[in-house]
């Protein structure tokens, strides 16, 4: 119970600070009937272990913060949880906004000061432990990914400038964000589009300009719940219906594929020669021809007929690009 009450002395010294409060030792023998000497080990706590930027304002005969970011470490910080945010700060690696990526750092740093043995913490040179390398990623403007941020945690519809790459077309749309996906190497937002009255995907990186609407969009409450509606399919749909599709890999690459999850609900099989059959569901097969012709010969489709064509037709095209008549 002991520890209990200091931690609440803490707290309310720290909330205290932070309302311009000014208090001092004083403050705390009377808010919580304590010695003198009990509130200035307090304090002292507060400055020595938790690290807090206590400067005394003998104008205000009173403490404030020297750095007024400055937040009290969580009580229940341990060793598995300073782990798991060093790994966090790594991660961040895929966010396109630098001041968020800083400002995570800040928020560790200050939460993790606590837990320092001997000035040292595993924060300390975790870029020489562990690193993310991206490679052909889609390139964000930090200011457009900030204002999506800030729309999809706040609840407020966006008005866009978006550039389809496919037509050429340049719309402009307001949406509602639903969902911000990291996928392949690009950032995706799910919206509902009040032109199109559906759910769409925008790429982030093909956003032209991003501003805040004060319009109220109804979106229907029958919607399928979203995390559902990007597991059902491979990649970023745009589309409902679905198809199987059905893979066979040559027995060389098999192993490795065996490795891979295409799909969570994915089917695998080993025929006899060693090669491997796997059957997934897509919606669009765009992404899905670049993926198998990134495996050359190593992969053959087996259904369905229309992605068999899809393929084809890239390699004629890919053969005309090199097949020239005057060399043999």
């Amino acid at each position: 119970m002991s520890e209990r009450l200091k931690f609440e002395r803490y707290v309310w010294l720290h909330h205290q600070i932070k309302l311009a409060k000014y208090p001092n030792s004083q403050s705390l023998v009377h808010e919580f009937e304590v010695s003198q000497r009990t509130a200035l080990r307090d304090i002292e706590f507060m400055r020595e272990t938790l690290l807090a930027p206590l400067e005394f304002d003998r104008s205000r005969n009173g403490y404030r913060y020297a750095d007024n970011t400055y937040e009290i470490p969580g009580h229940w910080i341990n060793e598995g949880n300073v782990l798991a945010l060093a790994l966090a700060v790594r991660l961040a690696s895929t966010i396109p906004d630098a001041a968020i990526k800083e400002e995570l750092c800040r928020l560790i740093g200050q939460m993790t000061n606590a837990s320092r043995k001997n000035g040292a913490s595993c924060l300390d040179g975790i870029s020489d432990k562990v690193s993310v390398k991206n490679i052909e990623y889609a390139k964000v403007n930090e200011q457009h990914f900030r204002l999506v941020v800030q729309a999809l945690f706040a609840d407020q519809a966006l008005r866009i400038t978006y550039h389809s790459p496919h037509s050429g077309a340049v719309t402009e749309r307001t949406v509602q964000p639903l969902h911000l996906m990291h996928y392949m190497g690009s950032w995706h937002l799910l919206a509902w589009c009040a032109s199109k009255s559906a759910i769409r995907d925008f790429a982030l990186a093909r956003l032209q300009a991003v501003g805040i609407s004060n319009k109220r969009i109804q979106v229907p409450a029958d919607l399928p719940p979203i995390k559902e509606y990007t597991r059902r399919h491979f990649g970023i749909m745009q589309g409902e219906a679905t198809t199987t599709a059905t893979l066979r890999f040559s027995p060389h690459i098999a192993p490795r594929i065996l490795e891979q999850i295409w799909h969570p609900d994915q089917q695998t099989s080993l025929e006899p020669d060693g090669s491997l059959l796997l059957s997934f569901l897509t919606a669009d097969y765009r992404e899905l021809t670049r993926n198998i012709l990134s495996y050359g010969a190593e992969v053959r489709v087996v259904a369905p007929p229309e992605l068999q064509t899809l393929v084809r037709e890239e390699i004629e095209k890919m053969h005309r690009n090199y097949w020239r008549p005057d060399i043999p």
